[in-house]
């Protein structure tokens, strides 16, 4: 499904930007993503849209977000389109990884963050498959892999894993 027929809304580039200034949403930005939480974990979407559900370093209370994956090699991933300071990516660091997605269900998983050297073509994937990130990370998504290197560093990649048993 085509990122324009799930977003309501004709929204430009820099209003998309201006909606997470700071790595942080406006009111618009957080009421999409309680409106996009619900849809996604009830498995509407298109299966690499996920609802990240994740204990709140500091106020302990299970977060929602939503958010898009990548598939690269057949392995899944999670990407920060805001960089390592927004909010989902410090909860999953505090909770060392642990996590669930929602998609018509809930699955518990280990998300590991991936090197920096290796961010390159995920990052790349990334903004092939999730349109609604390519206003916030600086490279066009049809740059070459070796273009993502200078900025891997500042966009976290988790690798998606189901967790050691007890």
């Amino acid at each position: 499904m085509e990122w324009s027929r799930l977003v309501p809304f004709n929204y430009s580039d820099s209003s998309l930007r201006a909606m997470y200034a700071g790595q942080r949403g406006n009111a618009t930005a957080r009421r999409f993503a309680h409106f996009w939480s619900t849809i996604f974990a009830w498995g509407v979407a298109p299966r690499r849209w996920v609802t990240l559900e994740v204990r709140g370093r500091t106020s302990g209370k299970v977060l929602r977000f939503p958010l898009g994956e990548a598939d690269v090699d057949g392995e899944r991933y999670l990407v920060s389109m805001l960089g390592n300071d927004c909010n989902w990516v410090r909860n999953v660091r505090a909770a060392n990884g642990r996590v669930a997605l929602i998609r018509g269900g809930r699955v518990d998983c280990l998300l590991v963050e991936v090197a920096v050297e290796l961010r390159p073509p995920i990052i790349k994937r990334y903004l092939s498959q999730v349109p609604g990130a390519r206003p916030h990370i600086p490279v066009d998504q049809h740059a070459d892999v070796t273009e993502f290197a200078a900025i891997a560093a500042d966009y976290p990649v988790f690798l998606i894993t189901t967790p050691p048993s007890p």
